[in-house]
Formats: structure tokens, sequence, C-alpha cells
């Protein structure tokens, strides 16, 4: 994930707290990693969870959430699980003349189209305010060019 100064952030699990009160809080205790239906969530620097989209996608379970004895997460009503987007890199296949379409075949809220193009490839199109951050598109895309950036 690229911060807001383009710099690599971690992705913390779903409804987790803001970044600083997150490893202030945080016993580092692995029930959210265990918890997890979709084994996504991993230990990462410091030994805090965060998640790994190229093992699959967040279901927003609420697992991590309800396991977590040390209020490290916001609650889930009314709460958005990320604050976080993707975006479709330059380097998608699609824009190299190749035929693919398997983010938006992945994309549940289907923040991902593709518009018919007469004479050419339909490019992707990302309809941000639509993508809920679960990260379902990242690994089965074959050019990797699906990235996690802060919203």
């Amino acid at each position: 994930m690229l911060g807001r100064a383009g710099k690599p952030s971690t992705i913390r699990p779903p409804w987790a707290k803001e970044e600083s009160q997150f490893v202030e809080l945080c016993s580092r205790c692995d029930k959210c990693i265990e918890a997890c239906e979709e084994r996504i969530l991993v230990r990462a620097d410091g030994g805090f969870p965060a998640i790994d989209f190229s093992q699959g996608e967040c279901t927003f379970c609420e697992k991590c959430v309800e396991v977590c004895p040390d209020g490290a997460f916001v609650a889930v009503k009314g709460s958005a699980p990320f604050s976080h987007k993707i975006k479709i890199e330059s380097d998608c296949i699609v824009f190299k003349g190749v035929v693919c379409m398997v983010c938006r075949d992945q994309c549940e809220p289907r923040a991902i189209s593709f518009t018919p193009v007469v004479g050419g490839l339909s490019p992707p199109i990302l309809e941000s305010d639509s993508c809920n951050g679960c990260g379902a598109c990242i690994a089965p895309c074959p050019a990797k060019a699906i990235k996690v950036i802060s919203d």
C-alpha cells in the first residue's frame, strides 16, 4: 500500500483504529490472525497484524474485531472497514493488447468495469466510490498491476 507521501505503508485489518492508536493498543496476541477465515492476516513489522492481499481477499467477516481483547478496532456499525482503495496501474496487460477482465470478474461491488471500444480493447474503469478495499482483484491479476493506495 502506498501512503500519502508515496511511501509503502502497512495495511491493517478492517476496522483497525488510526495507525498510532492501533499500535499503541494492539498487544500482538495474534488472536485476529488466528481468527481470520481467509488467512490473509499476517505478522508484519514489529509483530503487528497486517493484511497480505496476495493471499486472498477480505470478506469482512468481522472475526478480527470480535476476538480482539485490546480495543484496537473501531465499532463495525457505521464505520467503513478500510480507508484505502485500489489503483489499476499502467502495467495492466489490457494496455499491452491482451484481453483480460479478471479484476472485474473478482469485484463483488462491481467497482471495476470495461466499456466496449470499437476496434480496440476496453481499458479497465475503476469507480473508486464503489471500491470497498476488499482486495479481491489483487491476487488474481496476472500482471500484478493492481495496488492499494491510501484514500
